[in-house]
């Protein structure tokens, strides 16, 4: 992991608060919690969702949470490892994560980038894209994209 700027007592911390937020949005995302996940955003943040619906603001992000995710994990778990933070400065981070769809069909696997700012002490989602991993990195076993569908 890139630390530039930070010692690394500061990178080694600030890592560690960005996994909390890592699994905050584990957490309401698996349990349905739209206001869990939506005070983890910045007012003016941008999500790109998986299948590349582009929301501007906490408005759109939260019309659009509350519409897919109350039964949207309905058969379905998700999991987070990060597998990267880049710290573009001290108080902002690109976040690259590994994601884990366990379906009923088999599991789909997508590669998020989340670009974080600190702000008042606390790590928020500012700028987030979603997009499926490629096919090679899945379970041989999977047939279909469940949830990467281009088709969806």
């Amino acid at each position: 992991m890139s630390t530039s700027g930070l010692d690394a007592q500061s990178s080694k911390a600030e890592i560690e608060a960005i996994l909390q937020v890592i699994a905050s949005v584990e957490h309401a995302q698996n349990n349905e919690l739209p206001e869990e996940f939506l005070r983890l955003f910045r007012a003016d943040a941008i999500w790109t969702t998986g299948g590349g619906k582009r929301l501007f603001g906490i408005e759109e992000i939260s019309a659009f949470t509350h519409q897919v995710l109350p039964g949207g994990m309905q058969d379905l778990t998700i999991t987070f490892e990060l597998e990267h933070v880049l710290f573009i400065r001290p108080d902002v981070a690109a976040v690259k994560l590994r994601q884990i769809y366990q379906t009923p069909e088999g599991p789909d696997v997508g590669s998020p980038l989340w670009v974080m700012a600190k702000e008042n002490g606390r790590w928020l989602l500012t700028a987030a894209q979603n997009i499926g991993a490629p096919d090679d990195e899945l379970d041989s076993a999977t047939t279909s994209r469940p949830i990467f569908d281009p088709g969806r």
